[in-house]
């Protein structure tokens, strides 16, 4: 009879901890529903080679988000799609009156790219509504699963729910082909109403992004989680290096004004310039066109594209004036002029919040996983909702460093660890 007794209460013991509600810290994400759905997503917008071509406004992209709003629905969310092609999927909150906890990122892609960078953010987004369905926990505060429109073309979806989305962004012509106007109708949205996508300050208590770390160090240093500290700031120049086109058989060398060897002169000064100072800065010369381009002409002009990335602004500027005095001091030497356009869309640096930043960290330490806190060198939604709410940003290894690439990968446990840590951090920003 003892014996039976002692039973009964294990059993019963067992029975209340298999029940719904279990308590938060023990909560785990389901990391096969993550891996297929990472694969189903990867179905669409595959070209006749077989490539990834979900570019933003294509049929490949308005499926899958077809797809992926479907899932939001079948999750219990109300799904609808602002003006500006965002699908937006609201979980209510015991509390209506404050502000909701947002968490999410995009599944559109560069052409040829890869399936995780966005990917994982939305689909481990869309998780963490599917466990808190499954322990039938309700939130404080209203969550909102965020897809954003267009982030690899320039922020879009994101932009406009900042408040900086403007009538000549949406003219601008889209990788797909269409404007950005033209684009955000065939995802459903309004570019005449634009202005109704926009949040103002203190409309999100937070916004979480999970993403691919996009770069080596996570896999290099065998960590599980990045704590993103801010999201670097980008400008970009246009650079014209003018000399004079010449016969390239009769003229001596040392009555040349070559424009490309004054243009390769600049190549390795930048180079130059942005390790000659501490830090994590990076300034890159990512195109070049040399004219006329023949063999038997001496180049007479070249145009390239200068970008800078770091998480100061006066530091960007800094190392661009270094640049244009070595760019002076070449076009002296070389006989030639050399000139810098800024262009108009530059992105700020954003800083994380360090509220979240340490719901992140708190998350990352209870579930023993390995982190460090980083920079982002590549630009994301986060970066807009920066300027309307605080925002945090949690990085998962990417392979090899691999990204914008069919090669891109992320393991099933580092996609479902990050997606862990974004559960974890909601709860704790919720209580």
């Amino acid at each position: 009879m003892r014996l039976f007794f002692f039973s009964v209460i294990i059993m019963t013991a067992l029975s209340v901890c298999a029940q719904p509600g279990a308590k938060p810290s023990g909560l785990r994400v389901n990391e096969q529903r993550i891996e297929s759905r990472i694969k189903e997503l990867a179905s669409f917008g595959k070209d006749a080679q077989g490539r990834g071509y979900r570019v933003a406004f294509t049929p490949g992209d308005i499926k899958a988000r077809g797809w992926f709003m479907d899932l939001m629905k079948k999750a219990g969310l109300e799904v609808s799609t602002d003006a500006a092609g965002n699908i937006i999927g609201r979980r209510k909150g015991k509390n209506p009156s404050l502000k909701p906890i947002a968490f999410g990122s995009h599944i559109d892609m560069v052409p040829d790219g890869g399936n995780y960078d966005g990917c994982v953010g939305s689909i481990g987004g869309l998780e963490v509504i599917e466990i808190l369905n499954e322990q039938k926990l309700v939130t404080n505060h209203p969550l909102e699963l965020i897809i954003f429109s267009n982030e690899e073309g320039g922020t879009i979806g994101s932009m406009a729910m900042a408040g900086n989305l403007t009538a000549d962004g949406l003219k601008q012509v889209s990788q797909s082909g269409l404007t950005m106007a033209e684009g955000l109708r065939a995802l459903g949205g309004n570019p005449d109403e634009i202005a109704r996508s926009k949040r103002n300050k203190g409309d999100i208590h937070a916004y979480f992004e999970l993403h691919i770390e996009q770069g080596g160090i996570l896999d290099k240093e065998k960590l599980q989680i990045g704590v993103v500290e801010g999201i670097v700031g980008i400008i970009h120049w246009e650079v014209t290096v003018e000399g004079f086109a010449n016969h390239a058989g009769t003229t001596p060398m040392d009555m040349r004004k070559d424009a490309l060897l004054a243009a390769s002169k600049l190549v390795v000064a930048v180079n130059e310039v942005a390790t000659s100072v501490e830090g994590r800065q990076v300034g890159t010369i990512g195109k070049i066109a040399a004219m006329p381009g023949a063999y038997n002409v001496i180049p007479g002009k070249v145009v390239m594209g200068l970008e800078i990335r770091d998480l100061s602004y006066d530091k960007i500027w800094q190392l661009f004036r270094e640049i244009e005095k070595r760019a002076a001091s070449i076009a002296s030497s070389s006989g030639v002029q050399i000139s810098f356009r800024k262009e108009p869309n530059e992105s700020r640096p954003a800083m994380a919040d360090k509220e979240l930043q340490a719901g992140i960290v708190q998350a990352a330490k209870g579930l023993n996983y390995g982190f460090r806190f980083m920079q982002s060198g590549a630009g994301h939604d986060a970066q807009e909702i920066a300027h309307i709410a605080p925002v945090a940003m949690i990085f998962i290894p990417s392979i090899g460093g691999i990204s914008h690439s069919p090669k891109e990968y992320s393991t099933p446990v580092d996609m479902a660890n990050g997606a862990n840590v974004l559960l974890q951090a909601v709860l704790s920003i919720d209580k």
